[in-house]
């Protein structure tokens, strides 16, 4: 069985155009993630998943540099990005991370992958800030999904609406004739907001690094207080 990490980036967000090659403590943003990522138990590999677009070249220069595969595709169609990846990995079960989440914690990641598979599902999530109120969420910037490649050649066959095929798992995560599941965390974490969309989140993020180092995890950085401005 073999699970591969399969990270999305680019360059052209609208809100922090860059984001994922801005600096956080001396090195892109994206090394921070794949650090994090590669960290995580029970992971056989790690790619990244980017446009194909000249803009993005960036990324796949630093994944070069990494010696990191780096899959290409459609901008909007990230679903399709996530199949082909899966396929040229040759992976049993894809874990999906987003680029603008440097915090990822690779505990975390780890207690996804064992839920999924202590549980047989097809697909499981974990539970974030980006969750309305009701559950235990995570910290919004710890989200990561686990799914099999057989779900994902279901989405990707049959899904249709460009948000399904933007955002690669809602067609996974409401079709009824896949197992599903959402892990929770031990209380509600879902006030605090470690994703970066916006030059405040990015200047937390380094605040969170350079107070607690790169391999802080989130019971660690849920204990400091932001300072004052």
């Amino acid at each position: 069985m073999r699970t591969v990490a399969i990270i999305q980036a680019r360059m052209g967000s609208t809100r922090l155009p860059g984001k994922v090659l801005a600096d956080l403590d001396g090195r892109p943003v994206l090394a921070l993630v794949l650090e994090r990522t590669a960290a995580a138990p029970g992971l056989d590999a790690v790619a990244f998943a980017a446009p194909d677009l000249p803009r993005d070249d960036a990324i796949a220069d630093f994944c070069a540099r990494e010696n990191v595969v780096c899959v290409r595709g459609s901008e909007s169609d990230v679903l399709d990005r996530y199949h082909r990846a899966a396929a040229q990995l040759r992976a049993d079960i894809v874990v999906r991370i987003t680029a603008d989440c440097p915090l990822i914690d690779p505990e975390v990641v780890g207690r996804l992958l064992a839920f999924r598979a202590d549980n047989d599902f097809e697909y499981a999530g974990n539970a974030t800030g980006a969750l309305p109120p009701g559950r235990n969420r995570f910290p919004d910037g710890l989200d990561c999904e686990a799914f099999s490649a057989a779900a994902l050649a279901l989405a990707h066959g049959e899904a249709t609406d460009p948000y399904d095929r933007e955002h690669v798992t809602p067609f996974m995560g409401r079709d009824e004739r896949l197992r599903r599941g959402v892990l929770e965390a031990e209380d509600d974490y879902g006030n605090e907001r470690w994703t970066v969309d916006y030059p405040e989140d990015l200047e937390r993020v380094r605040e969170i690094v350079e107070r607690l180092g790169r391999r802080a995890g989130y019971r660690e950085i849920l204990g400091i207080q932001p300072r004052r401005t």
